[in-house]
Protein backbone atom coordinates (compact mmCIF):
# COMPACT_ATOMS: atom_id res chain seq x y z
CA UNK A 1 0.00 0.00 0.00
CA UNK A 2 1.07 3.55 -0.65
CA UNK A 3 0.66 6.49 1.68
CA UNK A 4 -0.95 9.62 0.25
CA UNK A 5 -1.79 12.98 1.76
CA UNK A 6 -5.31 14.29 1.28
CA UNK A 7 -6.88 17.46 2.62
CA UNK A 8 -10.50 16.97 3.64
CA UNK A 9 -12.95 19.15 5.55
CA UNK A 10 -12.91 18.84 9.34
CA UNK A 11 -16.53 17.67 9.37
CA UNK A 12 -15.56 14.62 7.29
CA UNK A 13 -12.88 13.73 9.81
CA UNK A 14 -15.34 14.13 12.67
CA UNK A 15 -17.86 11.85 10.95
CA UNK A 16 -15.19 9.26 10.15
CA UNK A 17 -14.06 9.37 13.77
CA UNK A 18 -17.66 8.78 14.86
CA UNK A 19 -17.82 5.64 12.69
CA UNK A 20 -14.59 4.45 14.32
CA UNK A 21 -15.92 5.25 17.83
CA UNK A 22 -19.07 3.26 17.04
CA UNK A 23 -16.89 0.29 16.10
CA UNK A 24 -18.10 0.24 12.49
CA UNK A 25 -14.50 0.60 11.25
CA UNK A 26 -11.31 -0.18 13.14
CA UNK A 27 -9.54 3.00 12.00
CA UNK A 28 -9.81 6.15 9.92
CA UNK A 29 -7.67 4.53 7.25
CA UNK A 30 -9.98 1.56 6.89
CA UNK A 31 -13.09 3.76 6.70
CA UNK A 32 -11.47 5.88 3.99
CA UNK A 33 -10.29 2.81 2.05
CA UNK A 34 -13.84 1.40 2.08
CA UNK A 35 -15.29 4.74 0.99
CA UNK A 36 -12.82 5.02 -1.90
CA UNK A 37 -13.38 1.40 -2.93
CA UNK A 38 -17.15 1.85 -2.99
CA UNK A 39 -16.84 5.13 -4.90
CA UNK A 40 -14.60 3.54 -7.52
CA UNK A 41 -16.89 0.54 -7.95
CA UNK A 42 -19.91 2.82 -8.48
CA UNK A 43 -18.09 5.11 -10.90
CA UNK A 44 -16.61 2.30 -12.97
CA UNK A 45 -19.94 0.47 -13.08
CA UNK A 46 -21.77 3.61 -14.16
CA UNK A 47 -19.17 4.40 -16.85
CA UNK A 48 -19.29 0.84 -18.20
CA UNK A 49 -23.09 0.92 -18.43
CA UNK A 50 -22.92 4.25 -20.25
CA UNK A 51 -20.32 2.92 -22.70
CA UNK A 52 -22.44 -0.19 -23.41
CA UNK A 53 -25.47 1.99 -24.16
CA UNK A 54 -23.40 4.11 -26.54
CA UNK A 55 -22.08 1.05 -28.39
Amino acid sequence: MKIITVKIPEIYIELIDELVRLGIYPSRSEAIRVAIRDFLRREISMRRRTMRRLS
